[in-house]
């Protein structure tokens, strides 16, 4: 980044700092106010898309990301490139892949004499992860990604290898938006949209964090929904014999039915459309729903899993539900899912929501 830029970055990062001041004042105020702020409450399982929606509400609406956040993304990043590549390693193994045989020693040291949670990339690891992510064993792991795990964005940061380990390198808004970091805890967001107040609250989706959530219950004025659409084939995390979108049908069940949700409105986020719609073609959407009978159709497919999920959801009568179709890293296509769900709120009767 250039003295020009950085110096507008840093102007721009002020003028940001003054206007989230002022809405943090407005917030408080109001507070005491019978208007506050609507509370919306993220919920969802691991992986599904919930932190990018933070995020993205970050960049729309809160001026983008200070420069430690950036800093803290920028060794995450660096990080992960080199975990990546381990994993893919280790998966060539378990696969039966063979590794091109000049790379074969290079991985092994690889595996062994390279820490993954560390961010420094010198000349040394940048050539070498140059050399295994071409290498066509690795290739063809990866091609097989969805029989072990890693994370979707990994191809997107292993494309890069040369621009993250140049020294100057800072993370701009998409490698940010990529970046995963699991969340841990509870999470939240403060932001103005049409001259209202908003409180978006992330808490961690692996089955470890699900437990905090209770705590979160209270006054949630809106509960939206993530999936990850293309995890339909994938297994968990935390238990390797079980469907992921399976649990996730199951977690969806027992919260949006909770009597703390009953009655409020529901926002269903279909996520990960973009990988959905390519992985529909290869993999059969039977894997997870065997009765399913629509073929490789995209369109009869995602309304078969929106399908799934709605007829779960109780007591329709007495509150809204909507679903939508989205792609967490596009910050346009969120925009107008998110927007479109406020607009919904303040044309409905927002006076309902405020606590």
């Amino acid at each position: 980044m250039g003295k020009k830029q950085s110096k507008e970055h840093r102007k721009k990062l002020k003028k940001q700092a003054k206007r989230n001041k002022r809405i943090e004042k407005q917030f408080e105020k109001q507070k005491t106010h019978e208007h506050g702020e609507v509370k919306i409450l993220l919920l969802g399982t691991g992986d599904s898309g919930k932190s990018t929606i933070v995020k993205q509400m970050q960049i729309l609406y809160k001026g983008g990301f200070p420069n430690d956040e950036i800093e803290i993304y920028k060794n995450v990043i660096r990080s992960n490139i080199k975990s990546y590549i381990k994993t893919l390693i280790k998966a060539c193994g378990t696969l039966n892949i063979e590794i091109n045989e000049k790379n074969r020693e290079l991985s092994q040291d690889f595996l062994q004499t390279v820490r993954k949670n560390s961010p420094e990339i010198t000349e040394e690891h940048k050539e070498n992860l140059r050399t295994l992510w071409k290498d066509k064993g690795l290739k063809e792991a990866y091609a097989r990604r969805d029989e072990f795990q890693l994370p979707d964005a990994a191809n997107y940061f292993l494309d890069q290898i040369d621009k993250i380990a140049d020294k100057n390198y800072l993370p701009q808004a998409d490698d940010i938006l990529y970046c995963r970091i699991p969340t841990v805890g509870v999470k939240e967001i403060h932001f103005e949209v049409n001259k209202h107040l908003w409180r978006l609250i992330d808490v961690g989706g692996q089955r470890s964090e699900r437990r905090k959530w209770i705590h979160q219950f209270d006054d949630v004025n809106l509960l939206i929904f993530i999936v990850a659409a293309s995890e339909y084939n994938q297994l968990l995390y935390e238990e390797q014999n079980t469907n992921r979108m399976q649990e996730s049908l199951q977690v969806f069940k027992k919260h949006v039915n909770n009597d703390f949700f009953k009655k409020k409105d529901l926002v269903l986020l279909l996520n990960k459309i973009d990988l959905f719609k390519e992985k529909v073609k290869k993999y059969p959407l039977t894997i997870c729903f065997p009765e399913y009978e629509g073929g490789d159709n995209y369109d009869k497919s995602i309304r078969y899993i929106k399908k799934q999920y709605l007829s779960q959801v109780k007591k329709k009568k007495k509150r809204k539900v909507s679903c939508h179709y989205t792609c967490s890293t596009d910050t346009d296509m969120t925009k107008k899912v998110i927007e479109s769900v406020m607009n919904s709120i303040i044309k409905s009767d927002i006076n309902r929501y405020f606590i």
